[in-house]
C-alpha cells in the first residue's frame, strides 16, 4: 500500500490521504485501475469525526477501491462554501491525475456520515448551482460519480440538525439562506445516483433526513438504494468495536452498499 497526503491544486486548508494499492516496486499493481472512494467524516461542521475516516477507507481498501480521506474546514471556516469547494477541488484534482492515482475518471464515488453525508450530497446538489459556482470559480468536472451516505444531514427544516446546518450556512435558523442548504430541495436530474442509510432510532439527526432526500430523488427519477435500521444511535459507522458502535447486524450496510456500487460503477 502507498499511503500519502496531498493538498488538492487551486484551494488550500485542507489535506487529503491516499490509500493506494502497490508499491513503487510493484508496477503492475501500481498501473491497474480502480474506482476511487473519497471519505467525508462527520462532526456537525464543528470538527472531524476520526471514527468515520480510517475505519471506513480501511473497508472500501478492502474490496479494491483507491481511497482518500478529505479533512476539510469547519468551525467558522466552514461557512462560504469552503469545504464545498475542498471537495470539488479534490475530485478535480483526482480525475486530473487519474492516471498518477491510478484511477478510473468515471468511477468517483464519495462517503460521507452525518455533516459529511452534507458535504457528500451537497457536492452532488450544488456542483451547478449559480452561488457555489461563483465561489468556486472554475469550469472543471466536480460531480461524482455515486454518492454513499450514513446518517445524513440533509434537510434545513424541523427535522434539521441545527449545529451543522448553522455552521455551514453562517445563519440561524428560519433565515432564508439558512433554508437554503436545505439538499432536498436542489435534487435534479443532473444529481448522480445515491446509497442512504440511517437508523430509525437517531436522536441526533432525525432518519426524516434521508427519508425526504429519498423522496427527492424518487421525485426526478434518480437511482437510490434505502436502508432504514430499526436500531442503533447517530454515529455508528462502520458499526465495529473499533468504532465503539458494535452490530453485525447494522453493519451488513457496507456490503451492500459494496454491491450497490459495482452495479452503479460498472466495476467488477
Amino acid at each position: 500500500m502507498k499511503l500519502f497526503e496531498f493538498v488538492p491544486e487551486t484551494t488550500q486548508d485542507c489535506c487529503v490521504t491516499a490509500w493506494l494499492h502497490g508499491n513503487d516496486w510493484d508496477r503492475e499493481i501500481v498501473k491497474r485501475k480502480r474506482p476511487a472512494m473519497i471519505i467525508c467524516p462527520g462532526g456537525g461542521y464543528g470538527r472531524i469525526c476520526d471514527k468515520e475516516a480510517e475505519p471506513v477507507a480501511e473497508r472500501y481498501f478492502a474490496v479494491g477501491y483507491n481511497t482518500f480521506i478529505l479533512s476539510y474546514s469547519v468551525g467558522e471556516e466552514a461557512r462560504n462554501f469552503k469545504p464545498l469547494c475542498q471537495l470539488a477541488s479534490t475530485i478535480a484534482h483526482i480525475r486530473k491525475h487519474e492516471d498518477e492515482f491510478s484511477i478510473y475518471a468515471d468511477k468517483i464515488a464519495v462517503s460521507g456520515f452525518s455533516a459529511g453525508g452534507h458535504l457528500t450530497c451537497s457536492i452532488g446538489t450544488l456542483f451547478n448551482e449559480k452561488p457555489f459556482l461563483q465561489v468556486f470559480g472554475r469550469n472543471e468536472d466536480v460531480c461524482p460519480n455515486a454518492i454513499v451516505m450514513g446518517y445524513p444531514v440533509i434537510t434545513a427544516d424541523e427535522y434539521a440538525h441545527k449545529g451543522s446546518i448553522e455552521n455551514v450556512s453562517g445563519q440561524v435558523l428560519e433565515n432564508e439562506e439558512y433554508k437554503w442548504f436545505g439538499l432536498d430541495n436542489h435534487v435534479d436530474i443532473h444529481t448522480p445516483p445515491m446509497f442512504l442509510w440511517h437508523t430509525a432510532e437517531d436522536m441526533c439527526v432525525p432518519v426524516e433526513n434521508s427519508l425526504k432526500m429519498a423522496a427527492a430523488l424518487s421525485a426526478k427519477k434518480i437511482p437510490f438504494e434505502l436502508h432504514i435500521l430499526p436500531n442503533g444511535p447517530h454515529g455508528m459507522s462502520v458499526c465495529t468495536e473499533e468504532v465503539e458502535g458494535k452490530s453485525n447486524y447494522n453493519g451488513r450496510w457496507v456490503d451492500w452498499s459494496v454491491e450497490w456500487l459495482r452495479h452503479v460503477l460498472k466495476w467488477e
